[in-house]
């Protein structure tokens, strides 16, 4: 038998690159469906731990998540239904949203602590520091005005301006939106891998076959490192992905215990 689309599946992918396309022609869009953090960003709605699984910023990054759904979505729809499989993708999406802003709420409250910190105690010291714990890819941008602050600590002038610079990096942030589907097709990927764990894959990250159990273990773990690491630079949201396979755990499990209890 050949490969063929699901229902669901194929309305996802729809709706996807339909939402992808109005983006680009209406960017305004993203304010009201991103998701922002709540407590601190006044864009944020409740609605938005479900529209944010369908924008995205930019076609390599819809491409990614849409070939993930493409190719593991239709053998997880027909194993457990439509209906079944659409909660799936809609609980685990918003369950990556949810640890995700835990996380972000958590690390803003330490920004907006440090900031307000270094803003009434201003140091050539404490603005380096600032720098490494808050914003290390900004260091080499600022490394002259920094090298000059400490060549010059008394200077009302650097103090003046590393207090702008702080509090503007804090107010940015604040409204740092999150946008798609990741959460859901790293779910999609758990699923795949407990459901069906010795089933062989082919990708091109590897020269070999590698069975499904283990590259998703292997993804989970790369992704823990990069959420805890947070190199300079790095956009993705790694929490939100760690979020989605948990969540997909959380609700295979119970679903195996649960078994014909469920629709």
């Amino acid at each position: 038998m050949g490969f063929s689309l699901t229902p669901v599946v194929r309305m996802l992918l729809l709706l996807n690159v339909g939402v992808f396309v109005l983006q680009q022609m209406v960017p305004a869009v993203v304010n009201i469906g991103a998701l922002y953090t709540p407590g601190f960003s006044a864009y944020f709605q409740p609605w938005q731990l479900v529209t944010y699984l369908f924008l995205h910023g930019g076609f390599r990054h819809i491409f990614g998540n849409m070939l993930g759904l493409f190719f593991f979505g239709p053998m997880l729809e027909r194993f457990w239904g439509s209906q079944r499989f659409f909660f799936f993708y809609l609980f685990t999406g918003v369950g990556a949203g949810l640890l995700h802003t835990g996380v972000t709420y958590y690390e803003l409250s330490q920004l907006r602590t440090d900031t307000y910190q270094y803003v009434e105690n201003p140091s050539s010291e404490g603005f380096t520091r600032y720098l490494n714990d808050h914003a290390k890819n900004l260091y080499n941008q600022l490394y002259d005005f920094t090298s000059r602050f400490d060549e010059n600590p008394e200077n009302p002038e650097y103090i003046r301006d590393s207090q702008s610079i702080v509090t503007t990096y804090y107010k940015e942030r604040q409204n740092v939106p999150t946008v798609g589907a990741s959460g859901s097709i790293f779910g999609i990927l758990m699923a795949f891998g407990l459901l069906f764990p010795n089933t062989e894959l082919f990708l091109l990250l590897f020269p070999f076959p590698i069975k499904a159990k283990y590259f998703v273990a292997l993804y989970g773990i790369y992704e823990l490192i990069g959420g805890i690491q947070q190199a300079p630079g790095d956009s993705v949201a790694h929490f939100a992905h760690i979020g989605g396979m948990f969540f997909a755990f959380i609700l295979i499990k119970f679903w195996g215990s649960q078994r014909n209890k469920f629709y």
